[in-house]
């Protein structure tokens, strides 16, 4: 059984920094974990991935503000984000993605940006 627990998320101002962390209980090798956000009306949509080699992509909205970085050898993962913007107000879901393809997913984690 994997578990995905989430953390780090909150209510910060426009500017501001929050960093987020996912952690999977369990024992599995992972292809890649990434972070996917989801706003109000809208589909969830990536943020930012790395494969367990440390390749990364991101969004293009996320380029230049945020970092997505493993833990060394654990199945952590963390999501740097700078310069946040109130658009960037969503609820954060981790993912890790298993070798043969299946996924599993984090509960969620509320990133609000607002004066």
């Amino acid at each position: 059984q994997v578990r995905l627990v989430e953390s780090g998320g909150g209510l910060v101002q426009p500017g501001g920094s929050l960093r987020l962390s996912c952690a999977a209980s369990g024992s599995i090798v992972t292809r890649n974990m990434g972070w996917y956000c989801q706003a109000p009306g809208k589909e969830r949509e990536l943020v930012a991935s790395i494969t367990s080699g440390g390749t990364t992509v991101y969004a293009d909205s996320v380029k230049g503000r945020f970092t997505i970085s493993r833990e060394g050898a654990k199945n952590t993962v963390l999501l740097q984000m700078n310069s946040l913007k109130p658009e960037d107000t969503a609820i954060y879901y981790c993912r890790l993605t298993a070798p043969w393809g299946q996924h599993w997913w984090g509960q969620g984690t509320q990133v609000t940006v607002s004066s």
